[in-house]
């Protein structure tokens, strides 16, 4: 299937620090799109994939399990580890979910987490009734487009295949389960208005990983999709900031930055 005019991947061969950044469930690369170029702008080695399923239809979502979105944020890690001297990753959503468990699996290879609204959990009463309702009702309405700032689209589905629900709520307690084996540097913002994922998720998260270089930054202005939103240039500064203070020096020791790719990192700079 033709992918969605805008959704497509991004990827920007940058410097020796490297970011991964993860997109939500029923989204697309294009809710990622301004960040990934915004830290491709400050010489970062870049890479923005299109997770399994999504991207062009629903009904491609709905063949999908949470084990294809992971592999395929697992190869790109891989990729970048092979490229870089240094891997961060970025998640929105579910994207937050997702990079998670990739700190938690590679350990010290992830360099530092920023999250954006993580989803850890399927709520209400429909997450119980999931296993069954799945082979009965195949589609619900989609979450798309929670953003507070008028004019700002989402590049989503507007239906939800409950299969994949049913997915995404397993990837959810598994993560969940992993989160105390996730010691790297974070940055957590998160929107107190959120219609999407709770505040909930992100004090679970704090509460759980055993991190202990951890940020957390409330983004006032948004909603769920906050990258396309009105904090949105917050968090791209935040970020950048918290992978120059960690990529500072990485390669030779020096303090120059000279080889991270990371703008800004040199004492003077």
């Amino acid at each position: 299937m033709p992918v969605l005019p805008g959704a497509e991947p991004y990827r920007h061969e940058g410097g020796e620090v490297g970011v991964l950044l993860c997109h939500g469930f029923t989204g697309s690369p294009q809710s990622m799109r301004p960040w990934a170029e915004h830290l491709a702008e400050r010489g970062l080695t870049v890479s923005l994939p299109l997770l399994p399923g999504h991207g062009t239809r629903w009904e491609d979502l709905a063949v999908t399990g949470w084990q294809d979105w992971y592999a395929e944020v697992d190869r790109a890690f891989e990729e970048l580890a092979e490229r870089c001297s240094q891997v961060f990753v970025c998640g929105l959503s579910m994207g937050g979910a997702l990079a998670l468990r990739l700190a938690a699996r590679h350990g010290d290879r992830v360099a530092g987490l920023v999250l954006v609204n993580p989803g850890n959990k399927v709520h209400g009463a429909a997450a119980h009734a999931l296993p069954v309702a799945r082979h009965l009702v195949r589609t619900i309405p989609g979450i798309a487009s929670d953003i507070a700032k008028e004019g700002s689209v989402e590049v989503a589905y507007d239906r939800v295949p409950l299969h994949a629900a049913h997915q995404l709520r397993n990837f959810f307690r598994l993560v969940d389960r992993e989160l105390p084996q996730v010691t790297q540097p974070l940055v957590v913002l998160h929107s107190p208005q959120d219609h999407v994922v709770p505040p909930a998720d992100s004090a679970r998260v704090l509460g759980r990983v055993s991190s202990r270089d951890v940020t957390e930054i409330l983004l006032e202005q948004s909603y769920h999709v906050a990258t396309l939103d009105h904090d949105a240039d917050r968090i791209f500064e935040e970020s950048v900031t918290f992978i120059e203070r960690l990529a500072d020096g990485a390669d030779d020791g020096s303090g120059t930055g000279a080889d991270t790719g990371v703008e800004g990192t040199a004492s003077g700079g």
